[in-house]
């Protein structure tokens, strides 16, 4: 049986209360499995091979500050590509913030602008990590923190470290997917340490967008 990665990162067991919380939605519980299956253990990742998908993933988990999902991708990327692990480690300490944050073109929004960092990887990183996972992890970074600030400059930085049209679209939905998937595995995490009585009918809530 495939293992379900929301409910292993939110240390969901078989016959848990969250366990038949999540039952009440399946389809929504399948489609949330069947994209992480898509976008992170596709049958033929193309030119966006496996070891970048693991690289960016173990890298939105530390921005995340989830160590449970930090640990599942970081094995990923261990067995995938070891030589890119500390590469990795590394960026993410550079990277780390809060936010969200950035710019609002838009007058009528000024007001509501908020500073924060603007991460780039330095040269040890881009020459651990290579120019192409360099700038995806730059644009991870962007869309987690800034995403207020999607542009199209910001699409050329991809297309000039060699990314695709294609693999450009597959970057941006897997790290749209994990900070879905980490957020809602994180939320469920604090539902099932709060002993409260509303506690099913707050997971419910909690997997609306699942």
């Amino acid at each position: 049986m495939t293992t379900d990665i929301i409910d292993l990162l939110a240390g969901i067991s078989p016959g848990d209360a969250l366990d038949a919380v999540r039952d009440q939605r399946p389809q929504a519980r399948e489609n949330a499995q069947r994209s992480f299956e898509a976008l992170l253990e596709p049958a033929d990742p193309g030119t966006f091979p496996l070891a970048e998908r693991y690289a960016v993933a173990a890298f939105t988990a530390r921005l995340h500050a989830f160590a449970e999902a930090t640990a599942f991708y970081d094995d990923l990327l261990a067995d995938e590509a070891p030589e890119l692990a500390a590469a990795v480690v590394t960026a993410a300490s550079a990277a780390a913030t809060s936010g969200p944050y950035g710019d609002y073109r838009e007058p009528g929004l000024a007001a509501e602008s908020r500073a924060g960092l603007r991460w780039a990887p330095d040269a040890e990183t881009i020459a651990a990590a290579g120019p192409r996972l360099a700038a995806a992890l730059a644009h991870t970074h962007l869309l987690v923190f800034r995403p207020r600030e999607a542009r199209p400059d910001a699409l050329q930085e991809l297309t000039d470290a060699g990314w695709s049209p294609d693999d450009i679209v597959s970057l941006s939905q897997l790290v749209a997917f994990l900070s879905f998937q980490l957020r809602l595995a994180w939320g469920l995490r604090a539902l099932a340490a709060a002993s409260v009585p509303a506690l099913a009918t707050s997971a419910t809530a909690a997997t609306e967008g699942a």
